[in-house]
This record gives structure tokens, C-alpha cells and sequence, in this order.
């Protein structure tokens, strides 16, 4: 990751510095306007450095957990970078659409900017592949970046094209457009960040996986309430609960959880580091015949998704269960129904 970061901040410092002087010699707000994007660039790929480095920090004991987390820190300061960038930019662009001056651009300028934009397509595609293959947040951002780059200088060459092949000057025009492309970039950035920091919906193909390596076990009847909790890139925890006959013993619980935490761990890098276990009737017909209607009562609601973890006490007369609820409703105003419900079918259970 550093390696890659340092290789993106030397190509940019370079950019940005031979744009920056043919900016100002050919009198091109765009292309000086692309000199300061890409050095926006070299400054978030120094706090990519900065960020990685924070967040390899081992485990202490302040933060059991480790530093993952500071990578979202880091690309979201690099989102806040882009962000200003393309303000300034449009600010800049704007006083150049109320004010104009024309550009004076040479063959030297065109072929430098054209060779920017091949440059950039290949920067903006190492660093993204690279950031993929180490699952960096931060890179994958940066080497997005650079493509948008790659396609704003384009626009630069476009207009200068055009300048000097008709004479209407188009630069405030493209600088403006540079502008609006870096500010969408910047927030949608700043979103995806902040989404992994707020914790999203586990990726539906892991969830899969991990249930059905948990049911491969003839005794895993299912496998519910499955949470995955992220600690930084490549640290992911995971808690869930298991379906289990009554009959089993604890000496056997235990040998069948430390199974699936390593087949898991193998198969997805995830460590289970909580399993909760439901228990099912497996011997009383009563139970199984009461299991049934309640699953009913309980499912005839739009709003209730998923049941399951049913266990009945006949003795003790006491009945518990796992109801997924959809947020259709209130959880407090579906617990309340089942309550009635259950209390008015089975007033004598708890």
C-alpha cells in the first residue's frame, strides 16, 4: 500500500507541476485548474501513507481490536481534499466565465496534457487494482479519482483543440465542468465512507456462505441473526445464532462450535467470535404441534419476516421464540401484538 501511494504521489507532484507551468504560460485557468487537482491528489496519497500506517498499529489495550478503523478516517480527510478542490475550482471558474481571457496554447502544451491523460489512466488503474487486492478503502477511492482525472484532462485537450481550431475559447466553460465532476466525486466519496463507518447491510453472498457452512453440520438445524462487525479493512467479526437439538450435551456444543468458528475462518477470513444456540423440542409431539401454530399466527403478519428459536416448556409452561420484524413497523408496536396474541392463545404460558 505505501509503495503504491508513494508511486501515485510522485506521478502527481510531476503532473501538477508540468501543468501548472504550462497553465500559466499558455494563460489556461483548466489546465492550471487540473494542476491543482492533481496536486489535491499527491496531498490525499500522503494521508493514505499516514492513515495505513495508523491503522497497521498492533492491538493494545486501550484498543483490543487494533487501529483498522483509522483507514476510514484517512479516506474520509482524502474525500474532504477532493471536496475542496472542486470548490475552489468552481469558484475559480466562475470568475473566469464573468471575466474571460483567451488561452495561448503551444504544441508543446497539447502534448503534454495528452500524455497526462494517458499517464492518469494508467495510475488511476494500478492504484485501484492495487487497492482491491489489499481491500484498502483509501487506495480504491484514490485510484477512482485518478480515472476522473484521466477524463477531465481529456476535456482540457478537447478545448484547447478546439481553441486553436476555431477560436472560441471553451476554458472557463471546461473548468466549471472539472469543477462540478471533482465535487461529485468528493461527496460520493464521503458517503461511501461514511457508510462502512455507520455500518452497512452485510454483503448477501457472505451471509450465504457462512449459513450454509453452518448447516452443513447435521446438527445445525439454521442458522439466524447473523451481524458482521468490521474493525478496518480485512477485520471482520461475526456473531449468529445456531439451532440445536435439546438433546445435545455442552461437551458436544463445544466441539461442534469450535468446527464451524475454523471452517469460517478458512472459507471467508471472518472470525465468529460469538455463537448464541436455540434449542428444539425433538421428543414431545405437543411441542412440535403447538411450534406449528404459532409459526402461523406468527407469519400471517406482513411485517414479520422470519421465525424461529421456538422452544416450549410444557411443564413450566414457558414458550420462547425469534421473530424477525421488517421496518414496516415499530418493534415496540409488533412486539405488543404478538403478546396479545400469544397471551389470548395461550393465556396459562409465559
Amino acid at each position: 500500500m505505501v509503495k503504491t501511494s508513494i508511486i501515485g504521489i510522485l506521478t502527481n507532484v510531476l503532473l501538477a507541476a508540468f501543468k501548472a507551468v504550462i497553465g500559466l504560460m499558455s494563460n489556461s485557468i483548466a489546465v492550471t485548474l487540473d494542476a491543482v487537482n492533481n496536486l489535491s491528489d499527491a496531498l490525499s496519497s500522503i494521508i493514505t501513507i499516514v492513515g495505513t500506517k495508523l491503522a497497521g498499529k498492533l492491538p493494545d489495550k486501550e484498543h483490543p481490536l487494533g487501529y483498522g478503523r483509522i483507514e476510514y478516517l484517512s479516506a474520509l480527510i482524502v474525500a474532504g481534499i477532493v471536496l475542496y478542490a472542486g470548490i475552489t475550482s468552481a469558484v475559480e471558474s466562475v470568475k473566469k466565465i464573468i471575466t474571460p481571457e483567451e488561452p495561448d496554447y503551444s504544441m508543446v502544451a497539447l502534448v503534454i496534457i495528452a500524455s497526462a491523460v494517458i499517464v492518469k489512466i494508467i495510475l488511476g488503474k494500478y492504484v485501484k487494482a492495487q487497492g482491491e487486492k489489499v481491500n484498502s478503502g483509501s487506495l480504491v477511492a484514490s485510484g477512482a479519482d485518478a480515472m476522473f482525472d484521466a477524463v477531465l484532462s481529456f476535456l482540457v485537450l478537447v478545448s484547447a483543440i478546439i481553441f486553436l481550431a476555431t477560436g472560441i475559447s471553451l476554458e472557463a466553460y471546461v473548468g466549471a465542468l472539472i469543477s462540478v465532476f471533482i465535487i461529485k466525486s468528493g461527496i460520493d466519496m464521503i458517503r461511501d465512507t461514511l457508510d462502512e463507518i455507520l455500518g452497512k447491510r452485510t454483503d448477501k453472498a457472505i451471509s450465504k456462505q457462512i449459513k450454509e457452512i453452518l448447516t452443513s453440520e447435521p446438527e445445525v438445524r439454521g442458522a439466524y441473526d447473523l451481524i458482521l462487525y468490521n474493525y478496518g479493512p480485512n477485520k471482520d467479526l461475526a456473531s449468529v445464532h445456531i439451532e440445536l437439538p435439546d438433546t445435545m450435551s455442552v461437551k458436544d456444543v463445544d466441539k461442534l462450535t469450535r468446527k464451524v468458528e475454523a471452517k469460517i475462518y478458512e472459507q471467508t477470513g471472518i472470525i465468529l467470535a460469538g455463537m448464541g444456540v436455540y434449542s428444539y423440542n425433538t421428543e414431545d409431539s405437543e411441542a412440535a404441534r403447538m411450534q406449528n401454530e404459532v409459526r402461523e399466527k406468527v407469519l400471517a403478519h406482513d411485517w414479520a419476516l422470519q421465525f424461529h428459536g421456538f422452544y416450549v416448556d410444557i411443564a413450566a409452561k414457558e414458550m420462547r421464540f425469534d421473530v424477525v420484524i421488517s421496518f414496516d413497523i415499530k418493534p415496540q408496536e409488533g412486539l405488543q401484538i404478538l403478546y396479545e396474541e400469544m397471551k389470548k392463545a395461550y393465556p396459562e404460558y409465559r
